[in-house]
């Protein structure tokens, strides 16, 4: 389990994929305190360290991972948000962020606005129904709060600290970026929907 909260970025060094998969490569300090078999959240997706080094480590892309992220469209050189799992005795900030991708949204706008910056996506609407204005969010594994909610889109609102310290600034409107809605909300419409209780309301449906 991850908090949203990122802990260091790194670059894409290669990413070879096709239908049977792929191999991502990263550069970045973080490496050296990886082990192999470690997990690792690449903006926001869970997965498995291998030949982890100073330098680095790889990490292998199941087919299906390819299909419902963004990780497929990073090119060398793009810069990756990247996240340990938490631990057991760790302060917890951010939220529950499992690393476990439900959709891609798209940037619409990503401008200053203020001290802080101003983005907007636009999500899948079939996924509507687990944002809630205030709600929390994990955008390429970044932990943020929703700020206001229009129509399809969402807006939120990045401090220029988030900015400076992840993948966000290298952002640009028209990018994809991996959604994972709160694991809370998700639980909650499952329940709801065993009970009968959501006659008339569209639910998303969730990737196992």
């Amino acid at each position: 389990m991850f908090t949203g909260l990122i802990e260091a970025t790194g670059h894409v060094e290669t990413l070879r994929a096709s239908s049977d998969g792929g191999c991502l490569r990263v550069r970045t300090p973080l490496g050296a305190a990886l082990q192999p078999g470690d997990s690792i959240a690449v903006n926001g997706v869970c997965l498995t360290a291998t030949n982890p080094d100073a330098d680095g480590f790889s990490a292998d892309v199941a087919p299906v991972t390819l299909a419902v992220t963004a990780l497929g469209a990073l090119a060398p050189g793009r810069l990756v948000n990247l996240e340990r799992p938490v631990r057991a005795d760790a302060r917890m900030g951010g939220h529950f962020v499992l690393g476990h991708i439900d959709a891609t949204g798209r940037i619409v706008e990503l401008r200053e606005d203020g001290d802080a910056w101003r983005l907007v996506l636009a999500i899948p609407e079939q996924m509507a129904t687990l944002v809630i204005s205030k709600g929390s969010i994990a955008i390429d594994g970044i932990s943020l709060t929703v700020a206001a909610i229009e129509g399809q889109h969402i807006v939120l609102q990045i401090i220029p600290f988030t900015f400076a310290h992840t993948a966000l600034s290298q952002a640009a409107a028209g990018d994809a970026v991996n959604l994972e809605f709160d694991v809370l909300g998700k639980y909650v419409l499952r329940a709801l929907e065993a009970r009968g209780l959501t006659a008339g309301v569209p639910l998303p449906g969730i990737p196992s």
